[in-house]
């Protein structure tokens, strides 16, 4: 079909849409005439529905090692994941929310092995995490593998010291967790970690040789995944020791039978793509098709001038330090700017935590982030702050108005880009979700205020004359489009500033 045949069509389709004038077609173009009257009426007689039941979504996301410090890597997890979270909820789905907190492993053998060389533990009661990896940092270049290895061992056969240490260590860092989730606007509803799967893995074993699944390979035990044009799955290594996989297996039997999802899906960086799709191969050959409903939402490093952040080596930016960095400056900013704002400290708390979570969101998320303290705390351009101040600028224009919106009236040409604008907000939300990438709603909230600044610019908007209660109407529908957008990227959206 040639382009302009299909330019013809359109202008067949779009000529019965009562808000276009008129639809020209000059060779394969059609151009299209709006009538910016009917266009704008249109966009305020929508009423808005309320989506319900569309079904259960697990999300694994966030998922920190216990003893280890909540690093600016971990903030990627956190809060795409839970961006997600809230773009399901908007459109009627039920989100459970799991933190699969990493606590198992050798890595706690290695650390309980530091601790009784080398650990004080009033120093780690006074700073339990910072502690906690300094001896991990040391173990690495100190250390006897041999020895975190026996450690590993005795906790696996439930030795009393050896168990005692790794609660405390999860009870620290658990708590440690809890602050920055209350920072960041996070909740969990099961923060089952690695160990609560240790007594279900022997039925995933037990499963998978009923289905004649398991091989011989090299004394260990695998799962062939030739057809699938995959290496084979490790489900148990020579030692009997089982790994990553079996536990991800009993995991994701576990949560299907615990929650019956819809959907389920995994917010974890870009380096475990092809453990995702073997776990997702080894569940289609025990003969499960909700396996299709599983999605690996893969991710870029956070990077530390251009290297991948490391708790072994100590190159590791805190998180929490940076939220009290960025919070400290935006409470010094607005000290020089609006020095009787009443709770300007909980204001600042909003504003340099949504300066660090827009940092992010604004990226595609598969792309790699390079880490730079003095970028992320900027509060000007494309910034959380600039999305958040006009939050506040169109708030204070409405607050106290009583307005309604008048059918029939002009559009004034400078307010036209933001009718256009806003009108593209549902479909967005729709493509963001489909996508599972926030950066899509992030865009478009920064072009939805840079539409809504150059109007205010333009416009003389409390002028009181015959446009006054259309453009309160305006106004108003973009602080609550604005609103919107800053919840759905975990954002607050602070009323003064």
């Amino acid at each position: 079909m040639s382009p302009h045949v299909i330019a013809l069509r359109v202008q067949t389709i779009l000529s019965a849409v009562t808000s276009i004038d008129e639809v020209d077609v000059i060779g394969g173009y059609a151009n299209v005439h709006f009538n910016r009257t009917a266009f704008a009426d249109s966009l305020f007689a929508k009423k808005k529905e309320t989506i319900t039941n569309q079904g259960t979504v697990s999300i694994d996301m966030s998922s920190p090692n216990i003893a280890k410090p909540f690093s600016m890597g971990h903030l990627r997890s956190t809060i795409i994941g839970e961006s997600i979270a809230r773009l399901y909820e908007q459109q009627g789905y039920t989100v459970i929310r799991i933190n699969h907190i990493g606590d198992w492993g050798t890595q706690f053998g290695k650390l309980i092995a530091a601790y009784k060389q080398w650990g004080v533990k009033e120093e780690v009661e006074k700073a339990p995490i910072q502690e906690l990896l300094k001896l991990y940092v040391r173990f690495h270049k100190e250390g006897d593998e041999a020895e975190g290895r026996r450690w590993f061992y005795e906790l696996e056969q439930g030795n009393e010291e050896a168990l005692s240490l790794w609660k405390w260590f999860k009870s620290v860092s658990l708590s440690s967790f809890q602050g920055i989730y209350t920072t960041l606007g996070v909740t969990f509803d099961s923060y089952d970690g690695e160990s609560f799967y240790n007594d279900k893995m022997q039925a995933v074993i037990e499963k998978l040789e009923h289905h004649h699944l398991l091989e011989q390979s090299e004394g260990a035990q695998v799962v062939s995944l030739n057809q699938e044009h995959l290496p084979p799955c490790l489900i148990k290594k020579s030692d009997g020791a089982t790994l990553y996989a079996t536990r991800d297996l009993a995991a994701a039997l576990y949560r299907k039978q615990m929650y019956q999802f819809t959907r389920s899906l995994y917010v974890v960086g870009n380096e475990q793509t092809l453990h995702f799709k073997q776990l997702k191969a080894v569940i289609r050959k025990l003969g499960y098709g909700w396996s299709e409903k599983m999605e690996h939402i893969n991710f870029g490093m956070m990077r530390l001038e251009g290297k991948k952040m490391s708790t072994r080596k100590g190159s590791v930016v805190y998180l929490d330090d940076v939220l009290s960095e960025a919070t400290a400056l935006a409470e010094q900013y607005m000290q020089e700017k609006n020095p009787s704002l009443p709770n300007r400290k909980e204001v600042a708390s909003q504003v340099g935590v949504g300066a660090i979570i827009f940092n992010d969101l604004k990226n595609d998320r598969r792309n790699d982030i390079d880490f730079s303290l003095e970028d992320t705390l900027r509060f000007e351009g494309e910034t959380g702050p600039y999305v958040q101040y006009t939050h506040v600028r169109t708030y204070s224009l409405v607050h106290g108005q009583t307005f309604m919106w008048q059918n029939g009236q002009s559009v004034e040409d400078e307010a036209w880009e933001c009718f256009v604008t806003l009108s593209k907000l549902e479909e967005t939300i729709v493509r963001a979700l489909n996508s599972h990438d926030p950066s899509i709603v992030a865009r478009y909230v920064l072009s939805l205020s840079q539409a809504f600044n150059r109007y205010y610019s333009q416009t003389h908007i409390l002028k009181d004359d015959d446009q006054l209660q259309n453009r309160l109407s305006l106004v108003d529908a973009i602080n609550v489009a604005l609103k919107q957008c800053l919840h759905l990227l975990v954002i607050e959206a602070p009323k003064k500033m």
